[in-house]
């Protein structure tokens, strides 16, 4: 067995031949944040890790979050020993357990005992609904739920019968379709929150690295609407979006061309984010990638749920493309909402119509 020789956040451990992607640190620094708020306003926190890995994630909720309990779950027992030597600090300390267990058979556990946790972690490959209605099982009233999905083809409307299959949606291409993927599960777990006669509220949404990852507070009263709860037109002929509710199917043609909007949805349609937890989660972070997110995260929180990108303005204002930034001054100084997005980093959100940004584009790129 090799000693620890890995290190994370503020901690080290060990991989081996335990799962570990580097790539999602991120994920984790903004779950460990948001389990330390959870934790300051609560005064506990019981933390269920469902697909432990390595373990390095349930370790920095007992350091970093100061968890009062860590349950981490994997399910191959073959890496059982990486994962209890990574946190033999936390169980000697009667703070941790560890498990080797299908995932769904922990949540019913938990529902079976009536042992609901603060923190639901389902770290997942591909996508999480097999386990979202048993995680919800898990979860405290008031309590967090963190997802994970990595099937991006689904998601981006690459597989619209997949979509179908997976989500209970129809998924269809567009430029905006990353931001779709992260609506696409928000949606799903409202939905099935709402069969249970409870809602969810949006704490973060992160893309990154072709891993998509909500985290949402669930909540003792449905919060499922015509409102956050629908469908995303796109019109191929103009490249403009329209939010869809369901008594419009079947109506809705672009305003600009006439044409037959593409449907995606339904899907959820409300803030991507919760300002307020946000702006707790940036009085603990300290490090300035964090705090970048965390800005962009603000500004785009509750926006349109779609973006549109630098490319699709170029091709349809037939423009050299000006720099982001003089666009979104230009946006601005017109009286509408416009920023950066942390999903695509060659593309804005804002309030202002399609029209409007080639508009502005074209008088940016003469000058």
């Amino acid at each position: 067995m090799s000693q620890l020789n890995q290190r994370e956040g503020q901690v080290e451990f060990t991989v081996g031949t335990a799962f570990y992607n580097r790539e999602s640190k991120l994920a984790r620094d903004l779950g460990v944040l948001a389990a330390s708020v959870y934790r300051r306003e609560t005064g506990s926190l019981r933390v269920l890790d469902a697909m432990a890995g390595c373990g390095v994630r349930a370790l920095r909720y007992w350091r970093e979050s100061e968890a009062d309990w860590v349950w981490a779950n994997e399910g191959n027992p073959e890496v059982g020993e990486i994962v209890g030597l990574n946190l033999q600090s936390a169980i000697a300390s009667g703070c941790a357990k560890v498990t080797h267990q299908d995932a769904n058979r922990v949540f019913f556990e938990c529902y079976q005992h009536k042992d609901y946790y603060d923190l639901v972690d389902v770290d997942s490959f591909g996508s999480p609904m097999p386990y979202l209605s048993t995680a919800l099982w898990a979860t405290k009233i008031g309590g967090l739920l963190y997802l994970t999905s990595t099937d991006g083809r689904t998601a981006t409307g690459h597989l619209p019968q997949g979509s179908l299959k997976v989500y209970g949606a129809f998924a269809r291409a567009h430029p905006a379709a990353h931001e779709q993927g992260l609506r696409l599960m928000l949606g799903a777990v409202q939905q099935c929150a709402a069969q249970k006669g409870l809602g969810i509220e949006p704490v973060f949404s992160l893309f990154s690295g072709q891993i998509y990852r909500v985290m949402v507070r669930l909540r003792a009263k449905p919060a499922l609407t015509e409102r956050n709860y629908g469908f995303l037109g796109y019109c191929h002929g103009c490249g403009e979006y329209r939010v869809v509710g369901w008594r419009k199917l079947g109506r809705e043609i672009c305003a600009c061309c006439g044409r037959a909007l593409t449907l995606s949805g339904p899907m959820w349609l409300g803030s991507l984010h919760n300002r307020a937890e946000l702006e707790k989660m940036q009085t603990l972070a300290q490090n300035p990638k964090i705090l970048q997110f965390l800005d962009l995260f603000r500004a785009e929180a509750d926006l349109p749920p779609y973006f549109y990108t630098l490319g699709e303005i170029g091709r349809r204002g037939k423009i050299d493309v000006p720099a982001r930034s003089r666009i979104l001054e230009a946006l601005r100084d017109r009286g509408y909402r416009a920023t950066p997005t942390h999903i695509n980093a060659q593309a804005l959100k804002t309030d202002a119509p399609l029209k409007t940004c080639l508009e502005v584009a074209r008088l940016c790129s003469s000058t």
